[in-house]
């Protein structure tokens, strides 16, 4: 265990509100015309509560309601509080993709944090690019910081069916693209898909961010799964802000808790529980930021042999409601303990070993957290391809696919990117059948830009209407972690620089073979060579801002699609002042 530090110290904050000298005036007397009292400038922790509430973060709009317990919490810890309002990237509303404005929020959040009197921060977070970027800037700043979760919203319920958010919405739009739903049925259904505050009710990335920041150590036991409208999501968020006042008495900082360990726990989880593909380039990216090794070996040597013994929608049949009923996420972390797959030791931001948090649970349910001889797959972790179509690797979710389709080949049908994809899938013209492989491109971090969800392409109506609702399906993209398929995603080097996926013709051979983790295109390496060589980008390039600035440092899907010149970096913590 770490060593607590001395107290009382002087802390950061100090540099801003301890003394008599002008700048310190300056920077006191402007927070007085809030009406804080002198006594509270004292030397007490002063305590960041970065909120991404947005009315555009649907995800996250119940926030600011949970910061006020958080204060609460602060406040009878003998800490100072503060909200602060922090870029927030809905992944349902953001154009052309939230995960474009990921590293964005990660870069602003850690100048937030680097340039105010912080001495601790709670990183209020629910959607799912809010998460990660969040633990991207503390993990950068490295001050004591601790994550609370907006929560999963309740379950939906459709003519007497347990409806996913997400999940049944590809799940319903098939069924209408192969008439076995009407448009008014589909209009009727939407508004049993999202019908209370929270994130998505599946195991869609939201949830399975939430259950990393839990499995790596950085939120309180038991927080991933509590529903956002449940009162104990508002006594977990209070318990969050006593315990960051402590966490800065103690100072305990990421650094401390995101150890490799912590990274291979969280991996092992998100087999566990099936979680999002988009888990691999967020914990990479964090990794990164904190100036851990983690590559996407790490991600197949770790979730190789764990089986997905969570029954959670889109790979099972419940949701994120009777998760937490059954006992949520300590049941899992407990059953990897139990079979030698988790590092016990590893400490979490409650200053003990996940193992003493999690040791006694219980599990109320085992039809929702099944007994691991009856998992829904004995091998569930992220599958990472190689081959001479993805020499960086790719990657797959085999308790999201057809078992049947894990070993196969099939005809390239080729589409150059997503709006070639929507011009052609419903055309009955299109030589497609469920045999072959559909295969998308320029659509990874510099090819949409940004990368966006669209990797689990919708299957041509022709194909539904045989009754066949999955086909292989290729891209550089990634798939909300609510999606399900044979879907082979992240395809590194992607296209749009060139790599082997922008030269696939019409009609190439592609063999997908999960056993041996290969992904093979049907052509000689002199053909290959050859496309290669002649191969020239042809999507348009940004000009100015943003765009400008992502496009020419985004990183390969491989580290984790961060800025190049930001990973592995952590600078001072301690803001100069300009006065």
């Amino acid at each position: 265990m770490k060593k607590k530090a001395e107290w009382p110290r002087k802390l950061r904050s100090q540099e801003w509100y301890g003394g008599t000298s002008r700048d310190v005036i300056y920077h006191r007397g402007w927070m007085k015309n809030q009406g804080y009292p002198h006594d509270l400038f004292d030397g007490r922790p002063v305590i960041g509560i970065l909120n991404t509430w947005s009315d555009m973060t649907p995800c996250n709009g119940h926030l600011r309601e949970l910061a006020e317990k958080v204060k609460a919490g602060v406040w009878e810890a003998g800490g100072f509080p503060m909200e602060v309002p922090v870029f927030s990237a809905s992944e349902n509303t953001f154009r052309p993709t939230a995960m474009m404005y990921r590293n964005l929020a990660a870069l602003s959040i850690e100048e937030t944090i680097r340039g105010q009197p912080m001495d601790g921060c709670v990183l209020l977070v629910g959607c799912d690019k809010t998460t990660p970027s969040l633990l991207m800037a503390a993990a950068s700043v490295d001050l004591p910081s601790i994550v609370v979760t907006g929560g999963p919203m309740l379950n939906g319920y459709f003519r007497g069916e347990r409806v996913g958010s997400g999940t049944h919405l590809w799940k319903f739009s098939e069924m209408v693209k192969a008439g076995e739903m009407t448009q008014a049925e589909f209009l009727e259904a939407e508004a049993s898909m999202s019908r209370s505050s929270g994130t998505c009710n599946t195991m869609g990335t939201a949830s399975t961010m939430a259950s990393m920041a839990e499995a790596l150590g950085m939120a309180l036991s038991g927080n991933a799964a509590i529903p956002g409208v449940d009162s104990r999501r508002k006594v977990m968020a209070q318990l969050t802000g006593r315990r960051i006042v402590q966490m800065v008495k103690d100072d305990l900082k990421p650094s401390d808790i995101m150890t490799k360990q912590a990274f291979e726990n969280a991996i092992r989880t998100n087999a566990a529980i099936g979680g999002s593909t988009n888990a691999v380039i967020h914990l990479l990216a964090m990794a990164g930021r904190v100036g851990i090794d983690l590559t996407l070996d790490d991600w197949d040597r770790c979730g190789r042999d764990v089986p997905t013994i969570v029954n959670l929608m889109p790979s099972g049949k419940y949701l994120m409601e009777e998760f937490f009923y059954a006992g949520g996420l300590p049941v899992v972390l407990k059953r990897l303990g139990e079979a030698g797959l988790l590092h016990k030791d590893a400490i979490t931001v409650s200053g003990e070993s996940i193992w003493d948090e999690v040791k006694d649970v219980v599990n109320w349910n085992e039809d929702v957290i099944l007994p691991a001889e009856k998992a829904l797959t004995q091998s569930g972790g992220i599958v990472v391809l190689r081959g001479n179509l993805a020499p960086k690797g790719a990657v797959l979710k085999p308790s999201a696919a057809t078992p049947s389709l894990l070993v196969h080949r099939g005809r390239a049908v080729v589409f150059e990117d997503i709006d070639d994809y929507k011009a052609k899938i419903n055309d009955d013209n299109l030589d497609i059948d469920e045999t072959c492989v559909m295969v998308m491109k320029n659509c990874g971090p510099k090819g949409y830009p940004g990368m966006a969800e669209v990797g689990n392409m919708g299957l041509p109506p022709k194909v539904l209407k045989k009754g066949i609702t999955d086909m292989v399906r290729i891209s550089d993209a990634r798939m909300s972690g609510t999606a399900y398929g044979t879907v082979v995603l992240h395809t590194s080097p992607e296209a749009a620089v060139g790599g082997p996926l922008a030269v696939v013709k019409n009609g190439d051979f592609i063999e997908l073979d999960v056993p041996n983790r290969r992904l093979h295109l049907d052509i000689s390496e002199e053909e290959l060579a050859r496309r290669l060589a002649e191969w020239k980008p042809h999507h348009e390039l940004p000009e100015s801002g943003y765009a400008w600035l992502h496009q020419q440092h985004v990183q390969g899907a491989d580290t984790g699609a961060d800025l190049d010149f930001l990973k592995g970096c952590r600078g001072s913590a301690v803001g100069k002042d300009s006065h």
